[in-house]
């Protein structure tokens, strides 16, 4: 029987292009100095494989494995096939258990998020539709028409962000 955990999780979500990744690679540093444990899901829309045909773990996951594990000496990794989209309690399901993990994507499925808006990518915010977010990060000082129930957070300053993130991450049971 498998031991139900809790597990802290934030999400940072936005459009393409908007600088969740970077905003990410921001982020992981500020906390690992603060001597937390930090993991990261990222989500895509886009068919990835990271395997290359001819390769011994290509063949296993072609032949049938429904799992396959590569070992180094300086990291593993888990491929594992699935007909659909696993959820977060999956997928979390699958890591240790750390302080806090990240969850790039996944917009619809996490309970808590914050959205990366730049009004100069010309694309919508999410959050007039997606319930999850409380707080904006933009690098936009006043953005119209944004209700008083979310946070706006500058962009760029990335230790207010993670305090934030830290103060509010979800605690889901997994």
């Amino acid at each position: 029987m498998i031991s139900q955990r809790t597990q802290l999780i934030f999400g940072i979500i936005g459009r393409s292009g908007s600088g969740k990744t970077h905003l990410i690679s921001r982020l992981l540093p500020a906390f690992c100095h603060l001597g937390l444990r930090v993991s990261t899901i990222k989500h895509t829309h886009h068919g990835v494989d990271m395997d290359k045909p001819g390769k011994d773990t290509f063949v296993h996951r072609q032949n049938g494995a429904t799992e396959v594990m590569l070992a180094t000496p300086e990291r593993w990794v888990l491929q594992h096939e699935c007909n659909s989209l696993p959820t977060i309690s999956d997928l979390l399901q699958s890591m240790q258990a750390v302080d806090l993990v990240l969850v790039e994507g996944f917009h619809v499925t996490v309970p808590i998020c914050l959205e990366v808006w730049r009004p100069i990518i010309g694309k919508d915010p999410l959050y007039p539709q997606t319930p999850g977010i409380v707080a904006i990060a933009s690098d936009k000082p006043n953005i119209p028409d944004v209700p008083d129930t979310l946070t706006l957070l500058d962009l760029n300053d990335t230790m207010a962000i993670a305090a934030y993130i830290r103060k509010h991450a979800y605690a889901l049971k997994v």
